[in-house]
């Protein structure tokens, strides 16, 4: 057995000698912290998907009700948690026959706004507003946005917690609809609420075997389950004893039709844990390839079948640690959801951090503001890119933060980019568009370990776009959006320097 297994199976001895699970199924914040703050009101995942299964008719009617009313696309402008769960639930699902088409919008990017609006009608389109504290800075400019293309309530609709000002506005102003969310869940923990399943219901998307795939996942990780034998504990164990062993970049190879399944568990598990000086590392879309390319800082979590199957047994043979994944149909994600977020409360007790706050998240929307006060486009210092290579060490990550209009021209060079590196440094890589990225990765860059070397990658905008009601557009809401993150990370002594894509790519060759 090897060091790391044994410290796992140590591990699961001591969560049952601690009573942990039980304990978090009691709603107990001792498992991670002395009071309560932001853990007492923030377990509702456990149980959120029981409270679901009775509204599946609710929501099924909403989405037949808005296809009959002739609306053909759904807009979901939304941010990490708001925004990812749906993702992949329309990207693994498909769209059924007569259900809406879903089109996430996450970015400020005008260029990205523009192309949105030339390649659905807007005028059958549903605009779902999306937002846990309904003051999403992204998502209220997206609201008004839309709401000056379509002013009618009945092409709206809003997921948000109760009493919030988003809440507040779509009573105001009329809409089709308002989901009030069981408000003591956290963004990242929300793919079983409304939050996931509007949209969800939007597509077609098959709810019962969703939620009752949780219900079996809850049941099979219930409070009195040993540890040994419950799958949650066992993945938490393995992620959290991975960090100790100096394990910590844990690389996803989902494949097939929920692939898209990594880049939620890329949000949770790095919102999650990075903090306090440590953290997962999850790395999400780097293709598979031979062990050479990798240090010993990985730990996979690979697909038992498929064509990446013999990369997987090879790299087992060089010795480095596979968890194999058990998911492959996507009416089995309501499963993995709950399992990965159980698994992540669990490594969060195994790493002594705080796994449902946030705290290095607000650095970056202060320093955004102060960038918007100066209009946005001031001058900041780039850094030196060649120096910041150089400086690339074993057991660092490059983190590439694309403030750029995400498509797949882009997309392509950009993972060219990074496999390039990881191939040359023998060092991890992971990609983020942003701003979608500061909901996701952002805390990790900012109060995970400092192994990270941010590149900031910034694009030229062709057009832009007011924000209504404000003194500033969505260009320029953009471009103080990567400032302040620029500012953010370097306030936190980050390695971290801006440069072009060309720049970029120069930089890799």
């Amino acid at each position: 057995m090897s060091d790391l297994a044994e410290a796992v199976r140590a591990r699961l001895e001591r969560l049952d000698a601690d009573r942990v699970l039980e304990r978090v199924w009691a709603g107990d914040h001792t498992v991670w912290r002395p009071e309560p703050t932001e853990i007492a009101d923030r377990l509702g995942w456990l149980t959120v998907h029981r409270q679901m299964a009775g509204r599946i008719g609710e929501l099924l009617g909403f989405a037949r009700a808005c296809a009959a009313d002739g609306l053909r696309w759904a807009v979901l402008c939304g941010m990490g948690g708001s925004s990812l769960a749906p993702e992949v639930f329309r990207e693994s699902f498909g769209v059924a026959e007569g259900a809406l088409d879903l089109v996430v919008l996450d970015t400020t990017h005008p260029d990205a706004i523009l192309a949105l609006e030339e390649a659905i009608d807007l005028g059958r389109a549903l605009f779902v507003i999306a937002s846990k504290s309904g003051t999403t800075i992204e998502t209220r400019a997206h609201l008004e946005h839309f709401w000056r293309r379509a002013p009618e309530g009945s092409r709206f609709a809003a997921i948000t917690d109760p009493g919030t000002p988003l809440a507040g506005l779509a009573a105001e102003r009329g809409f089709r609809r308002v989901f009030e969310n069981p408000p003591d869940i956290g963004g990242r923990y929300s793919a079983l609420s409304y939050f996931g399943l509007v949209p969800a219901a939007l597509v077609g998307a098959d709810l019962d075997a969703l939620l009752a795939g949780a219900e079996t996942a809850a049941v099979a990780c219930g409070p009195q389950v040993p540890a040994g034998e419950d799958a949650a504990a066992v993945l938490g164990a393995w992620i959290g004893e991975g960090v100790l062993a100096g394990r910590d970049k844990l690389t996803m190879a989902f494949h097939g039709p929920v692939a898209a399944l990594a880049r939620w568990v890329e949000q949770l598990v790095a919102e999650s844990t990075g903090k306090d000086g440590t953290g997962v590392i999850p790395v999400e879309g780097e293709a598979l390839g031979p062990p050479s390319v990798y240090g010993d800082d990985r730990l996979f979590v690979a697909a038992e079948d498929g064509e990446q199957a013999p990369i997987v047994r090879w790299l087992e043979r060089a010795d480095h640690p596979v968890i194999r994944s058990i998911v492959r149909e996507p009416v089995e994600l309501g499963g993995a959801m709950f399992r990965w977020e159980l698994a992540t409360a669990v490594a969060g007790h195994v790493l002594g951090v705080h796994p449902f706050d946030q705290p290095d998240v607000q650095a970056a929307k202060d320093a955004t503001a102060r960038a918007l006060s100066g209009g946005g486009a001031a001058e900041v210092e780039r850094g030196d890119p060649t120096e910041l290579v150089g400086s690339i060490g074993p057991g660092d990550y490059v983190a590439i933060q694309a403030f750029v209009s995400p498509g797949p021209s882009k997309l392509a060079r950009l993972q060219a980019v990074r496999h390039r590196i990881r191939d040359q440094r023998r060092v991890a890589t992971t990609l983020g568009f942003g701003p979608r990225f500061l909901h996701s990765t952002g805390q990790l860059h900012k109060g995970g370990p400092g192994s990270v070397v941010c590149i900031q990658v910034l694009d030229e905008q062709v057009a832009d776009l007011d924000v209504p009601g404000e003194g500033y557009s969505f260009g320029d809401l953009f471009a103080a959006q990567a400032t302040g993150d620029l500012e953010a990370l370097r306030a936190r002594g980050r390695r971290v320097a801006r440069v072009s894509l060309d720049e970029l790519e120069a930089l890799a060759r």
